[in-house]
Parts: C-alpha cells; structure tokens; sequence
C-alpha cells in the first residue's frame, strides 16, 4: 500500500529541525535555515526510502503543509510575508 513520506519542520531559534518518517522509521536532524533543512529532509528521505522510484513526500511546519508552503516560498523568494490586511485592494474603476 501507498504511504507517504513525511517530513515535519520546527523552528528552533535560528536553527530548524526536520523529522522525516517513512513506514514506521524516524530520522531527525538540524539546519541552518529553512531551505537548507528542506535539502537535509531530501538527503533523510534518500535514507530511509533508497530504492523507491517515485518519492512522495509531504513536508509540513509544525504539522501544517500550507504553512511550510508559505514560509519555505517566503525563505526561497527573499520576501517577507503579507498580512491580509495589508493587501491593497485596487481603486474601482471610474465610468464616464
């Protein structure tokens, strides 16, 4: 049966830790920033599933997948995160 790969992040001070599980096996490290924990969890997943083909693998912060999407693009894209209340929202258009 399909089961996939997870790989849950937390912060740690300046550090994160990543913790990848893949049927039943656990393994743990610690990086300097998000994008290099996210290249750890690659070299995690190497380890417990080396002779799978296609890799699934669901990377979640703190347990919540949309919130290592945000950060991780937020990390990779140099930018800081908008609140909602912060978007603008374009004038209406006026009719003549």
């Amino acid at each position: 049966m399909f089961e996939p790969i997870e790989a849950n992040y937390t912060p740690d001070g300046d550090d994160w830790k990543v913790e990848v599980t893949c049927r039943g096996k656990t393994l743990k490290a610690t990086a300097p920033g998000l994008i290099a924990a996210r290249d750890r969890a690659d070299q995690l997943v190497e380890k417990l599933a080396p002779n799978e083909e296609i890799k699934t693998v669901v990377h979640t912060l703190e347990g919540d997948a949309v919130s290592f999407t945000a950060a991780y693009l937020t990390a990779r894209l140099g930018t800081e995160p908008r609140k909602a209340d912060e978007v603008t929202t374009p004038p209406a258009a006026t009719g003549s």
